[in-house]
């Protein structure tokens, strides 16, 4: 029986009047609509505070909204009028809540009180603070190792909070750092560090205003950060070359209408945000980077050959480079017919894509998941590295690469020391400064903190906001993972899956948000962030806390740590009294800080530098470095290609627009023509049929992988939809439960989810109910 009830067309552009109204709808939901407008208006504005949502830059000037859709639906949710409070535990079980979606339990409302799980009861109950700080010191000293004991930190965490966490933690021994880094952009590190000697971007928001040729790689910006949305269309708009590489049409590459301009609102007009749009094979954008060498390397030669101006920028390569012989002959070596074949590109699309390339005398080239979630991702971010090396376009105004980051500072928790293989520098910065033997010994990231929570090694999980149950790969062995711990603590602003999966002991920590105001005992303290373009902010929150109970993220940190440390190796207290205090530990321990209080006074924040961006390259040689990596042989798994497994499909998950990261904000995804469901599979219509299928039709999904397991979802609606042959998509955390935990990037650890080889079989009804019925 088909069931395509919740679809409809949607053909409006990007933003307009749908995100007015879907704002204006979250904004009337959330049961605080005056306050929370006038909260809305200091967004990302000084001495306002920095959207929860994204970690996109802001625009030096000042402005009267600075908020985009899916900002003010993050201040929305955060700063709503219900409540999940003793009495709501006292009402539900844990294994009563269990049986709600995601949806349902973070529209329940703010967290209020620390609260600690009775296994007998099946029921969280109220613990004070104090009590809670002892538990989780008991838990801590007990284990025969610091090692046992994961750390885990969300992207929201301020820089001030991660910094006391990581100190906190390397004092009590160890570097056991899993965080939802290793899940995203792990990969854009791993691939410059060695080639450009840094592993952020090298460009800044004012250069994409510079730019005459801008790349969009792997990305959807209308849904992830849609503030980029408007210095794409504005480089349209000036005759600047936009140039889009995504499988799927996604809206907000296609086009735009602010909801800022009167005269596009009132005309409903719309403007383009690309001038080309590629559509390549998933995981095939290393290929198409190679193709576009490759053709940039035969006009170079007809150039040497015809005495006509180089193609190649061979100042800069000469004065800031090596390797590029030992790559170009890694270039030649690659067939057209391996290019064709795994990009998905004909070899006449990709010229078409290099002469855009070529014609740029300013080149970004931005990307974001789409790269970084597939195994040979390292060598797809140092592919697109050697392309912009070859023309010079790295380290000069309106060009260089630019990863473009997800939570709001998730950039920033690591370069302030959330990181479990921390850099030389800093430790032995901390150490000098601190007067303690930090660990040198790697630490767990993400996947190898769910398998040492899986094997029993570690008995004690602390998570520094997110929704680690759901975020992560493999669901059900991660669930199991955690309910095997002694003790899991979550510090949380609203209630999700992760609070449910229990150790034998567990606390729910409630810690003010983002929008909040955060006073201590010298007055009301700000935290700082860092975006994408390395640019740090300070953010004040507007509002007053929604519980009195609630405490600071430094604080409920500071709390732990003096519960289980002393006053060792600081007065914890002290660096709570006022905030400026910890910024100084900062300044005086990590690079790019100095005089951190003293610049945080300039409106727009400060630049951390860029090592890269200034031509000075931070690798052994002194030099940007070419990196000579080969295609792959196949996408797949190698286990699969020798036993000739084929797929029926190749699967990758994605945010819906009404979601984000797993914060499900509402059921509707408008850009893709779904309303009121989640559990849905987009599929080329002729695949659909091919595999005996109709549109409409329910499915199970199950994922191939080479360790016997079954990994699978249920019922999903089979849905008609403008993608490639071969390829398929679905929505995260929904879809998680197909990427197995040993499926990751190499060198990165992190799950390869745009890339899941997926066998679809007829559902059978059960009686179940559909997940977005729940």
């Amino acid at each position: 029986m088909s069931d395509k009830r919740n679809i409809k067309t949607y053909d409006k552009p990007a933003g307009g009047w749908g995100a007015l109204k879907s704002v204006t709808q979250s904004w009337l939901q959330s049961e605080k609509p005056l306050k929370n407008l006038r909260a809305m208006l200091k967004t990302n504005q000084d001495k306002g505070f920095d959207c929860p949502g994204c970690a996109w830059g802001e625009s030096p000037e000042s402005g009267l909204v600075k908020f985009c859709e899916n900002g003010a639906k993050a201040v929305n949710w955060e700063s709503t009028g219900r409540y999940v409070d003793p009495e709501f535990f006292s009402n539900h079980s844990v294994s009563s809540l269990k049986k709600h979606t995601d949806y349902w339990l973070e529209s329940q409302g703010r967290l209020t009180h620390p609260m600690r799980y009775n296994a007998q009861a099946d029921h969280y109950e109220p613990v004070s603070w104090d009590d809670a700080f002892a538990l989780i010191a008991k838990h801590l000293k007990g284990l025969p190792s610091p090692h046992q004991a994961e750390f885990y930190t969300s992207g929201r965490a301020s820089n001030e909070a991660a910094y006391l966490y990581q100190l906190f933690v390397r004092a009590f021994g160890t570097n056991n750092f899993p965080d939802c880094s290793n899940m995203c952009h792990e990969a854009s590190g791993q691939g410059m560090k060695p080639t450009i000697g840094v592993g952020k971007g090298t460009v800044t928001f004012n250069d994409f205003e510079k730019a005459d040729t801008i790349f969009v790689i792997g990305q959807n910006p209308g849904t992830n950060h849609p503030r980029m949305l408007e210095p794409l269309r504005d480089a349209v708009r000036r005759g600047a070359q936009v140039v889009c590489f995504n499988p799927l049409k996604e809206r907000g590459l296609e086009k735009f209408q602010h909801p800022q301009h009167p005269i596009e609102m009132l005309t409903n007009g719309s403007t383009p945000t690309n001038t080309a749009y590629f559509r390549p094979a998933l995981g095939g954008d290393m290929a198409v980077m190679r193709g576009i060498a490759k053709w940039l390397l035969t006009w170079e030669q007809e150039a040497k050959a015809n005495n006509a101006p180089p193609v190649f920028d061979h100042d800069f390569i000469n004065a800031h480079t090596n390797g590029m012989d030992n790559y170009l002959s890694a270039v030649e070596a690659t067939s057209w017919e391996h290019i064709e074949a795994q990009s998905g590109l004909a070899k006449d699309e990709i010229r078409h894509a290099a002469t855009m390339y070529r014609r740029g005398e300013r080149v970004i080239m931005c990307w974001a998941m789409g790269i970084t979630q597939h195994k040979h991702s390292v060598a797809t971010v140092q592919e697109i590295v050697n392309v912009q090396l070859l023309r010079g376009n790295v380290g000069k105004p309106g060009a260089g690469l630019s990863p473009v980051r997800g939570h709001s500072n998730v950039q920033g928790d690591r370069t302030v020391g959330i990181n479990e293989v921390p850099p030389k520098a800093l430790l032995d910065a901390l150490e000098n400064k601190f007067n303690f033997a930090v660990p040198r010994e790697r630490g767990h990231n993400t996947i190898q903190a769910i398998q040492a929570m899986e094997s029993g090694e570690s008995k004690v999980f602390i998570g520094l906001g997110g929704n680690f149950a759901q975020a992560t790969p493999d669901t059900p062995r991660t669930h199991a993972a955690l309910s095997q711990c002694d003790l899991t603590v979550h510090i949380a602003t609203k209630l999700n899956r992760s609070h449910l999966t229990t150790g034998k002991d567990a606390l729910i920590l409630p810690c003010l948000g983002r929008t909040e105001i955060d006073m201590q005992a010298s007055g009301q303290q700000g935290v700082t962030v860092e975006d994408t373009f390395s640019m740090v902010h300070i953010s004040y929150g507007q509002l007053p806390p929604s519980s009195p109970e609630l405490r600071s993220e430094p604080a409920i940190i500071a709390g732990i740590a003096k519960a289980t440390l002393g006053n060792t190796p600081v007065d914890w207290d002290f660096l709570i009294s006022d905030y400026d205090n910890i910024r100084e530990l900062i300044a005086d321990t990590v690079d790019g800080f100095k005089d951190f209080n003293t610049k945080l006074a300039q409106p727009g924040g400060f630049h951390l530098g860029n090592a890269a961006g200034e031509r000075r390259w931070l690798t052994p040689s002194g030099k940007a470095e070419f990196a000579a990596n080969a295609l792959p042989d196949s996408l797949l798994n190698a286990d699969l290609v020798a036993k000739g497994e084929e797929p029926d499909l190749i699967l990758q998950t994605l945010r819906s627009h009404d979601q984000y990261n797993t914060t499900i904000y509402g059921m509707d995804d408008r850009y893709r023509n779904v309303f009121g469901a989640r559990d849905v599979l987009f599929v080329n219509e002729r695949d659909i049929q091919k595999l005996g299928f109709n549109d409409g039709d329910k499915v199970d999904i199950t994922s191939m992988w080479n360790d016997g397991k079954t990994r699978q979802v249920r019922q999903f609606i089979l849905v008609a939809y403008d993608i490639p042959q071969g390829q398929a998509a679905a929505y995260y955390p929904e879809t998680n439960p197909l990427v197995p935990l040993e499926s990751y990037g190499d060198g990165t650890f992190t799950p390869t989810s745009k890339f899941i080889a997926i066998k679809l079989s007829k559902s059978q009804s059960d009686g179940r109910i559909p997940v977005s019925a729940v």
